[in-house]
């Protein structure tokens, strides 16, 4: 699957979660919503991502707020559970890259990311 990028301003920034695992692993999450305007007729089209751990969620509270805009890399995640013998099935957005996006340049937070995969 090739890399899904979108565009967009932050509308919103969802209270961080936490919790431990049934293995007993600490975790933390947040969820931010994104919107832009490439929806039908330039309709306004909203998009809500999670950040898993405790760096992602650091480093995007450092260097976001509500109202910029940012580029944010991410996978599609489907996740089933069953309960009572019923099977539902839910699809997140998981972001690993976000980037500010300010008049061509990119914040210092891009330059933080070392996601680069060249061999050398």
């Amino acid at each position: 699957m090739s890399e899904l990028k979108l565009i967009g301003k932050i509308k919103t920034i969802l209270d961080k979660q936490s919790g431990t695992s049934k293995a007993g692993k600490e975790w933390v999450k947040q969820s931010f919503v994104i919107s832009n305007n490439d929806g039908y007729e330039g309709r306004e089209q909203i998009f809500c991502f999670e950040l898993f751990g405790e760096e992602k969620v650091s480093k995007f509270n450092e260097h976001n707020s509500v109202g910029k805009e940012v580029e944010v890399s991410f996978n599609i995640k489907c996740n089933e559970w069953t309960k009572d013998g019923k099977t539902s099935y839910f699809t997140s957005l998981d972001a690993w890259k976000v980037f500010n996006v300010s008049q061509g340049s990119t914040s210092q937070e891009s330059a933080i990311d070392d996601t680069d995969d060249l061999p050398f």
